[in-house]
Parts: structure tokens; C-alpha cells; sequence
């Protein structure tokens, strides 16, 4: 796995040998037709190992990035010829800048402004579903701080007035507050929205009481919530089910290297689906399904949380990866009404009819 401040750099390889044969006795002891299979198989190596191409993918540590960290753990990816290069980010925003540079070949985060101005711009396509704050999952929790919490903040409709953290203006917290604030009737723009930077941020202005209240990732929420740091007041899915975001690419690499993406799609599919098998019933609700104790302990390893607190913190994953086009139009709309993005998206631009299979209603 590469953090995002090394970008401009190429993951070192590792060498299938050094050399193949050694010398000596035990060299002149292996019979020709013996050292003609050894030489044969390692060719065969040589030759796999050159094919793979390299396939930069952006994420956040969470539980949502969990159908990436299987896939990688399974050695997908190899199966299809791609060599993944995970990329860690500090928050939402900066992905979509990276994905228009090139620096990544696909992100896979909740939508933000950044990635809707691009859009807006013709800078970035969307090629596939992501997760969805959606009923008894535990994408996003609402949290406040101690101190608000002594105050008084025990409910959405008591938001008003308050600060609410956000790792930048028009991260999904952002949206996620104006929606809380069209059901519960408070005065959104009472509401002071302080920008930190990143997720990090955002945790860290709560625990020391600088800001009220925010939506946090649930990966990032639970350990704070287990140890007292901040409270919880409940899970955004529960109360304002909308699509979180998607996956998405910048238009240069979409023109040049479809072959790559459709590739990563069929790799990503299948993470997706033993995902949602993992963690979703029959009724479309959180449960515990096949193979739910190995994702956990895939995704745990990958994030630093626990097994337990990754079953918590599942997300709901479309089992097809479809995109709800719809919604997400929606959300555009509201960073157009609020003057967050300047350029109206184009939905036949924004959508890779190529690549995306829609979520209908």
C-alpha cells in the first residue's frame, strides 16, 4: 500500500530472481532435461510478471474500500493481468484532483464539490457504483462532542447554531447536514461549518472540543465512540438514505486506457459482491452472511480497526455495483443551488455509458 505523498513515484518491483541457477556441485548434479524445465518455468514467470500493468487505485482507510482490500488479498487483480497500487487519502476531496492528473487511475470515495466541479469541467467520468448511506448500515455516524453533548445535543433537531466539522467545504458531511436539515426543519445556514483539512482533522477538533458535532466515516467514529471521546447520536443511513458516492476516473485515462478500466471493473465486481454477501441479508438489511468472519479479518488488517468494530461499521454495497444516476444528479443540483460548483454536469459526460450499469427506482 503507498500513501498519497508519493504519487510521482513508481512502486519499487520485486524481482521474480536474482539467478536462477547456482553453481558448483549441485548445479553439474541436475540433469539437462531438469535444468530445461527449471528454465522453462521461469521464462513462463518472466513473461507473466511482464504482462501485469500496473493499476494506481485510490481510497480511504475504511470499511467502504473493503471489496478493494479483498480483491488484493485474493490476488484478483493477478487473475485479470493488473498489478494493484493502492493509494491511501487523507480525506474525499484531493482524489478527484489526483484522478484528473493521472496520478491515479480510479478513485473509489464519496462524492464531493471537487469531483462535481471537474465533472463540471469535463475533467472526470464515473464508471460505477460505490457505497450507500443506506437503512441499519453503518456508512456514516453522527457524533458530537462532550461538551455538546453536555449542552444539550442530543438530536439533529438540536444542530441549529451550532459548528459542525468537515474535512473541506463540499466534503460529503457537507451535504449530508443539508439533508438532515430539510427533514428536521432547522436553519441550515445557522449552522457554522468548519473546515479541517481532513478526516484526521475533523476526529481530533471533536475529541478536544472544538467543533460541536460532525459526520464521521463509521471506521473513524467507532473507536472514538468506544472510548468515550465523542457520542453518538446516531447513523446517517437510518436517517437520510442517499448514494454516498462512486467510482470514478479521470477523462484522459477513460480515453486512453478503457481496456485497464474494464479490466479493474471485473476485479471490483467481484469484490463487491463477496462484500455485500458478507455483510448483507436476504432482506437488503445488515447481517452477517457467508464468509462474513474472513472479510472482516481482511478489512481489519487494512484499516487498523478490529474485526468486531469492521461488522459494526459495514457499509451496503449494490451487489452489481449499479449507480444511482438519479441521486446522484440530485446531489449535484444542491452544490449548483448552494454555489459550490459553477459549471452544470453534463450527465452524458459525467456517466461512461461504457462502463455504468444505472441503479433504477
Amino acid at each position: 500500500m503507498a500513501d498519497a505523498t508519493g504519487l510521482s513515484a513508481r512502486r519499487n518491483r520485486v524481482k521474480i530472481y536474482d539467478s536462477i541457477f547456482g553453481e558448483g556441485n549441485v548445479a553439474m548434479r541436475m540433469s539437462k532435461s531438469l535444468l530445461c524445465g527449471v528454465a522453462l518455468a521461469s521464462g513462463l514467470m518472466l513473461a507473466q510478471g511482464a504482462a501485469a500493468e500496473e493499476i494506481k487505485i485510490g481510497l480511504l482507510k475504511s470499511t467502504s474500500s473493503g471489496p478493494i482490500y479483498i480483491a488484493v488479498e485474493k490476488g484478483y487483480f493477478k487473475d485479470v493481468g493488473l498489478e494493484p497500487n493502492v493509494i491511501t487519502f487523507p480525506s474525499a476531496q484531493p482524489m478527484s484532483v489526483a484522478a484528473t492528473g493521472g496520478d491515479i487511475d480510479v478513485g473509489l470515495t464519496a462524492y464531493t464539490g471537487g469531483l462535481f466541479a471537474l465533472a463540471g469541467q469535463g475533467g472526470v467520468r464515473l464508471i460505477a457504483g460505490y457505497a450507500q448511506n443506506a437503512i441499519s448500515f453503518h456508512s456514516d455516524a453522527m457524533v458530537v462532542s462532550n461538551n455538546a453533548w453536555n449542552a444539550g445535543v442530543r438530536s439533529p433537531k438540536d444542530f441549529a447554531n451550532h459548528s459542525f466539522g468537515v474535512s473541506a467545504i463540499g466534503a460529503p458531511p457537507h451535504y449530508e447536514l443539508a439533508l438532515l436539515a430539510e427533514k428536521y426543519k432547522f436553519d441550515f445556514k445557522s449552522v457554522r461549518v468548519v473546515p479541517l483539512q481532513s478526516l484526521a482533522g475533523v476526529a481530533s477538533a471533536l475529541t478536544g472540543n472544538q467543533v460541536d458535532m460532525s459526520s464521521l466515516l463509521g471506521s473513524a467514529a467507532l473507536p472514538l465512540i468506544d472510548k468515550g471521546d465523542v457520542k453518538l447520536l446516531g447513523w446517517t443511513g437510518d436517517e437520510v438514505p442517499f448514494p454516498l458516492g462512486g467510482v470514478f476516473t479521470g477523462t484522459k485515462t477513460a480515453t486512453e486506457h478503457p481496456d485497464r478500466l474494464a479490466k479493474f471493473l471485473r476485479v471490483y465486481k467481484r469484490g463487491v459482491k463477496e462484500y455485500h454477501d458478507a455483510v448483507t441479508g436476504p432482506d437488503g438489511r445488515r447481517a452477517e452472511g457467508p464468509g462474513s468472519d474472513e472479510v472482516a479479518a481482511i478489512i481489519a488488517k487494512n484499516t487498523g480497526l478490529t474485526p468486531a468494530q469492521v461488522k459494526e461499521g459495514a457499509v451496503y454495497f449494490d451487489p452489481e455495483a449499479r449507480l444511482d444516476e438519479a441521486g446522484t444528479m440530485h446531489e449535484i443540483e444542491w452544490f449548483l443551488k448552494e454555489g459550490m460548483i459553477k459549471d452544470r454536469v453534463d450527465p452524458k459526460q459525467l456517466f461512461d455509458e461504457r462502463f455504468v450499469v444505472n441503479l433504477p427506482h
